[in-house]
């Protein structure tokens, strides 16, 4: 079965992550991913660990489905077949720091002129543009940067990085966006266009109503632990054995929960009987929610919340994400058999389209694995220049 984006031909020149992140729903999707290494050594990433018979699971959660080309860009020659392969692709992808491409002379500047057709994709810390767009940056400098620190973690306690990389993945699904709206804009008038992602920008975008509520009150949002700003309840409670998620976001939701747990005088507490009373009064309110749900396992709650249709769930940890019927019926934990590691689990595809079946998964490319291939078979050079090639250190 045909999958959406098997007509895409992407040149990836990113590492590490962001980029990798982006190309790989790509991959994912059906587009042949062509990423482009640094003979001898790779993609940064190939040197974090863990490590399986020598290939690093970091590299390989982010790089199924591509195809890997060692390519020297500091080479002329290199330089060369970049843009002999930049003509064939419809979109480039980096996520060098501004100016890097061009002093490599494989800008966007550089590559319309092969290709008018390109779309040209760059993700980096700060844009391509403004006061601080050659600042080095990494996911914890965005994350900061961008806002989003300060107001995660526990009240009184110190800005804390989101456990995943968001700095990075965020960065790299706008970039998706953004590269699928230049191919659909391709599609109606055939220009192709410069696409430029910031990752600090996309942590700006990510902080909501944190801004309306800066922008009405002037009060700087404060870190609420797993509290709502604008919902109560919505937190986790702790329970005899552990804690539970509750979340009511209406007044109904509310009523049916203090029916629930035989308390419907709560419900018709003054200071509790709307939601923005229940924000306003939360200090009030959340010791008597506690006192109610330490008396019962997270198991207890969570089927009882449940049978009534109150959202609630438990605070899953990565094995029982593994292993968790709704999880893998949808499919999100995959496995692919990798030539030296052997089966390797990961994350699988949160896309699910009607018309495209299911998605299949390649394992990531060792080390140059499509060279030859794709010298010979996408740019038609012969095995001997192949070899001239790889003796001058080109590949």
């Amino acid at each position: 079965m045909a999958r959406p984006l098997d007509d895409i031909v992407v040149l990836d020149l990113s590492r590490v992550l962001a980029g990798p992140f982006c190309s790989m729903v790509f991959a994912d999707l059906g587009a042949e991913v062509i990423k482009v290494e640094i003979p001898g050594t790779g993609d940064d990433s190939r040197a974090f660990g863990p490590f399986v018979a020598g290939e690093s699971a970091y590299f390989m959660s982010l790089n199924r489905n591509k195809k890997s080309l060692t390519l020297n860009l500091k080479h002329p020659k290199g330089r060369e077949i970049a843009l002999k392969l930049a003509a064939k692709a419809d979109v480039v992808l980096e996520n060098f720091r501004p100016g890097t491409a061009d002093r490599l002379g494989i800008g966007y500047e550089a590559l319309k002129e092969v290709n008018p057709r390109i779309i040209y994709a760059a993700i980096s810390g700060f844009g391509q543009t403004g006061p601080y767009a050659d600042k080095p940056c990494y996911d914890i400098v965005a994350q900061a940067m961008g806002g989003v620190m300060s107001i995660t973690g526990h009240p009184g306690g110190p800005p804390t990085r989101v456990g995943a990389s968001i700095g990075d993945i965020t960065g790299g699904l706008f970039a998706v966006a953004g590269i699928l709206a230049a191919l659909h804009y391709r599609e109606r008038t055939g220009l192709g266009q410069f696409v430029d992602v910031a990752m600090v920008d996309c942590q700006v975008s990510l902080l909501e109503n944190a801004i309306a509520r800066y922008g009405i009150s002037g009060e700087v949002p404060a870190r609420l632990g797993n509290r709502h700003s604008s919902v109560a309840p919505f937190d986790s409670m702790p329970t005899s054995d552990g804690s539970v998620i509750l979340g009511i976001g209406n007044d109904s939701i509310w009523v049916r929960f203090c029916n629930l747990v035989d308390r419907p005088e709560l419900a018709a507490d003054m200071r509790f009987l709307t939601n923005n009373d229940r924000v306003k009064n939360w200090d009030e309110l959340a010791p008597l929610l506690r006192e109610i749900f330490v008396a019962r396992t997270t198991d207890q709650w969570v089927e009882t919340l449940e049978a009534a249709g109150i959202p609630c769930g438990p605070i899953n940890t990565v094995d029982r994400v593994v292993n968790d019927p709704q999880i893998n019926h949808r499919q999100m934990i995959v496995s692919t058999d990798h030539p030296r590691a052997g089966e390797i689990i990961m994350a699988g595809c949160p896309v699910k389209l009607s018309e495209a079946g299911d998605l299949s998964f390649e394992p990531a490319p060792v080390l140059g694995e499509h060279t030859r291939l794709i010298l010979c078979e996408n740019l038609g050079l012969s095995e001997s220049e192949v070899e001239a090639l790889q003796a001058e250190g080109v590949i």
